[in-house]
């Protein structure tokens, strides 16, 4: 059976990061890799500012929506509205640990439950036909990844989940914070590689502590997918090389100088509609690391961009920090 090559580069969902602003700006730096959201909860869906929780731009197509929630119904009738907006894909979140995560009984303690995760599903299966998808961790607290993984995955495929996206990490969610979890508990990328050995047929994505494209690379030899979090946000320009690299096609920009001029019309857009520079430059401050004049760059949009009235001025200013650091460095090499 052939896998869907869609999900074979993703950028994770991330609370507080992948917002509108910053979908659109990684979409300028790769036309392939799939965007999700933020986790919005089905009754946030249902009975909140959709514009606001939900809205998006046609050219962030492939985009998907996460949803968090453990009511069939609720779900249901979220995912329903989703669809109608023209997301590309449903995805069930299994795997937040936060606090008010657990106080509404979704996110990764739901890994105890998979039968009611399975009803989950079902239920949004039979009221889409855009695809519904699983992201879950290994496990949490004291089970045990081989069985508890096995059980989650199982029950959502027989339910009719299209493909699922493992965070390689158990959930601790006794003990430790939200932050903690993404780092403290140990990694098991192997375990992800045996649900897929035992699921050929299925398209599974590996997420967690994944931090260039060579470890992408090395992943794709053994699952369908990754997806990258942290690493992706922080350093956008690895963005830039994934279409060529994991798609075989031509990326969108030769460097990122280009990459930010294309980016001004969408930044115009928001600022002439009412809206603050700082809205979207925050979600590029990592654009420029390592490279010289990274430090002004982050300096003057931390600075200038978050002033009222602060405009494409500000931006343009910055990048050419960036400019005149990499001329200086070139005269005196």
């Amino acid at each position: 059976m052939l896998i869907d090559q869609s999900h074979r580069f993703s950028v994770a969902p991330m609370m507080d990061w992948t917002d509108r602003h910053c979908r659109a700006f990684h979409r300028v730096l790769s036309r392939r890799a799939r965007l999700y959201t933020e986790m919005v909860t089905a009754n946030a869906v249902i009975f909140g500012d959709r514009d606001r929780l939900i809205g998006f731009l046609p050219a962030e197509h492939p985009v998907a929506v996460q949803l968090g929630g453990s009511d069939p119904q609720a779900l249901a009738k979220a995912a329903a509205i989703c669809a109608e907006r023209g997301y590309d894909e449903i995805n069930l979140n299994v795997g937040c640990p936060s606090d008010r995560v657990q106080g509404g009984n979704f996110g990764a303690c739901l890994m105890r439950d998979p039968a009611l995760v399975a009803d989950c599903v079902a239920a949004m299966k039979a009221t889409v036909a855009i695809p519904v998808t699983v992201k879950c961790r290994i496990g949490v607290d004291e089970q045990d990844p081989e069985a508890a993984l096995d059980a989650l995955a199982d029950a959502v495929l027989a339910a009719g989940a299209d493909a699922l996206v493992v965070h390689a990490r158990k959930a601790w969610l006794e003990g430790l914070s939200p932050k903690e979890n993404r780092d403290i508990p140990p990694l098991d990328y192997d375990r992800v590689y045996r649900l897929k050995a035992r699921l050929p047929a299925v398209p599974v994505s590996v997420n967690g502590g994944i931090g260039t494209l060579d470890d992408v690379a090395a992943h794709l030899a053994r699952v369908d997918g990754v997806m990258l979090g942290r690493a992706a946000y922080q350093q956008p320009e690895l963005l830039m090389r994934v279409d060529s690299l994991f798609f075989g096609e031509a990326d969108p920009h030769a460097d990122a100088f280009s990459a930010v001029a294309a980016f001004e019309p969408y930044v115009a857009a928001h600022l002439s509609a009412g809206g603050r520079l700082h809205d979207i430059t925050r979600h590029m401050l990592g654009l420029f690391t390592g490279r010289p004049g990274a430090r002004a760059f982050r300096r003057r949009l931390a600075m200038e961009g978050v002033k009222a009235g602060a405009g494409l001025d500000v931006l343009r200013a910055a990048v050419d920090d960036v400019r005149r650091a990499e001329e200086r460095r070139s005269m005196v090499a």
